[in-house]
């Protein structure tokens, strides 16, 4: 019958069927092309690994401060960006010439000496001496303490005093000052959302690209105004997300996630929230707020480059965890550059004066 026909047909067709790979030839896939294939699987994991953040925040002290303790002690950073762990500054001529061209580390302390001239505090420094009072600058995230050590000798009368969460920077930034002779400067290990001095201390509350690693940005703004004096003034550069509206996209959002979590960083806000923020405690006022990506945006590829040319300090340390560390950092620094570029992130410069 025709139903009995189908099934040996079946069974036929099954046995041919299973029976022609066996007769097909296994052809062995050249070297050249194994080695393609290989390098395009590690350059996927490669591109994976380097694209998935691996150091989010995770609390001050065991977080950041760990993180910075391992850049001192490695020395890097050190070597590469001197005494100031901050973007630089690169004057419009500068830029037409090409930043490159310019001092990396000159550029650092350039930035100090523009943000200082903004801060228009020399006349509260000449009113304290004038008056035999010492100039008092708190200087909030101090890394190992270059701007300290700048202003301390800018003003050979002032009192100084750095805060920072990392043991090996106050360690490190002590050993610099001793080095540079001045008496005028001291470091402490310090939260800045609970700082331990006393309300109205300083003239000056200095915080110079701290603001990025703050949990509670409210709390940062508004201690800072607790310690400073009626008619001081407080001067914040820090990195912005740019502000919404328009709302982000989630490009834009999977971008801020990766730099939010590949350093450290809780969250970042607008430039126009933190004068927000400022106008809300009330003590403040004549608030300010300024972007300046222009002249400071150079820094990140510049950054890259002087590794570039100068490789050997890395190379020498023989240790792969520092290798793919400084891989890691290069990725970084270079989105943080397309960022900044794109106007997805600003550099924010913020500053007001207590009410007297």
């Amino acid at each position: 019958s025709t139903a009995s026909n189908v099934v040996p047909r079946a069974h036929t067709l099954a046995a041919s069927a299973s029976a022609l790979p066996a007769a097909l030839p296994t052809l062995p896939l050249p070297p050249a092309v194994l080695a393609v294939i290989a390098l395009v699987l590690a350059a996927l994991v490669l591109k994976k690994t380097l694209s998935t953040p691996s150091r989010p925040y995770s609390g001050s002290f065991d977080g950041v401060g760990a993180e910075y303790d391992a850049w001192t002690d490695e020395g890097i950073l050190e070597y590469y960006w001197g005494d100031h762990i901050h973007l630089g500054y690169y004057t419009d001529e500068q830029i037409a010439k090409g930043a490159f061209k310019a001092d990396f580390k000159a550029a650092k302390l350039d930035f100090v000496r523009k943000m200082l001239d903004w801060s228009e505090v020399a006349p509260l420094a000449e009113a304290a001496a004038a008056a035999g009072k010492p100039f008092r600058i708190l200087d909030v995230g101090c890394g190992f303490g270059g701007t300290s050590r700048h202003l301390a000798a800018t003003f050979p009368s002032a009192e100084v005093v750095g805060i920072t969460l990392s043991e090996r920077q106050v360690v490190r930034g002590t050993e610099l000052a001793k080095e540079c002779g001045l008496g005028n400067v001291r470091f402490q290990v310090m939260d800045a959302l609970a700082m331990e001095f006393g309300d109205a201390e300083f003239d000056l509350v200095w915080a110079c690209e701290s603001g990025e690693h703050m949990p509670d940005k409210e709390k940062y703004v508004q201690e800072m105004a607790r310690v400073l004096k009626p008619g001081g003034t407080m001067a914040v550069a820090t990195w912005c997300q740019r502000q919404d509206p328009p709302a982000f996209t989630e490009g834009e959002l999977a971008e801020l996630d990766y730099l939010y979590k590949e350093w450290s960083h809780p969250f970042f806000i607008s430039k126009e929230k933190y004068a927000r923020i400022m106008g809300e405690v009330g003590s403040l006022k004549s608030v300010v707020a300024e972007d300046w990506a222009k002249n400071t945006i150079d820094s990140w590829r510049h950054s890259i480059w002087v590794g570039v040319v100068d490789p050997w300090i890395v190379i020498l340390k023989f240790n792969p965890r520092i290798w793919i560390k400084v891989i890691r950092e290069i990725v970084c620094l270079e989105r943080m550059h397309r960022a900044f570029a794109s106007g997805l992130m600003e550099y924010g410069m913020i500053k007001s004066v207590k009410a007297a």
